[in-house]
């Protein structure tokens, strides 16, 4: 049974202009386990689709389903199932780490000797020991990209979202975060559920990748088949696969990928 379902999954904004179909019935599954890489242009639906799948945006049409919870009839399910990491992460600049994290386990209901006790387990595990009594403004951006994805695991999620996890960080931060996000997957089967502008990035690290433009699915397959069925080859670039199925680029793909580690 797949982890993530969607059929006819879709979401129209109400605008002064008319109606604005920013998902247009998106079908798709994610198994257990997988590492799925969610592309398209800007504008395309990644993170309309991302927030309707978190139950932050509630869908106008279709159903989906996120370890076996109906995105309709049990959201609080869903809630408990996944763990979100936003593009702009939420960490509080005033308060330590450890504080933040403490307080991401109360607020799953972690009794306090439990919440610090996580709090330490995932600093551990994430690399963050050393940075628990520092002010979160004190962090680097890799380093507060470490804390963004703790608090998101703070529940043993089922499935991890993480929409543009890289954007801005420098190229070792990125591939320390590559090395991440595969441990994450390796050690606990996480599902990970990622949106990314970095082509190379999506190419390095998905199982498997949906491709979405103007609210819809358009193609799908690993990196190795997208690009031997868009560009001619295993070898050749996901940009220049990218770019036949859509036509056009993302603000990221056009540019010279940033050198990775």
């Amino acid at each position: 049974m797949p982890v993530i379902s969607t059929s006819g999954l879709a979401q129209t904004f109400t605008t002064k202009r008319g109606p604005v179909e920013a998902v247009r019935g998106i079908d798709l599954t994610v198994g257990r386990g997988e590492i799925l890489g969610f592309l398209g242009p800007n504008g395309a639906g990644k993170t309309t689709t991302l927030r309707m799948l978190t139950t932050l945006l509630a869908p106008t049409g279709g159903s989906a389903t996120v370890a076996g919870c109906d995105l309709a009839r049990d959201p609080a399910g869903v809630r408990r199932a996944c763990g979100y990491v936003a593009q702009s992460g939420g960490v509080d600049p005033q308060v330590s780490v450890r504080e933040e994290l403490v307080t991401q386990a109360r607020l799953y209901r972690l009794t306090k000797p439990q919440a610090h006790a996580r709090s330490e387990e995932l600093a551990a595990d994430l690399g963050l020991t050393e940075l628990m009594d520092r002010k979160t403004a004190t962090l680097s951006g890799g380093q507060r990209r470490r804390l963004d994805i703790a608090m998101g695991l703070t529940h043993r999620p089922q499935v991890l979202f993480l929409d543009e996890p890289t954007t801005g960080l420098d190229p070792g931060s990125r591939a320390d975060l590559w090395d991440l996000v595969r441990r994450i997957r390796a050690e606990h089967g996480t599902t990970v559920f990622l949106t990314t502008h970095y082509l190379d990035e999506a190419d390095a690290l998905a199982d498997r990748l949906v491709i979405v433009d103007k609210g819809a699915v358009v193609a799908e397959g690993t990196p190795d088949a997208l690009k031997r069925a868009h560009a001619g080859s295993p070898d050749a670039s996901l940009q220049d696969a990218f770019l036949a199925i859509t036509g056009r680029g993302t603000t990221a793909a056009e540019q010279p990928a940033p050198l990775s580690v």
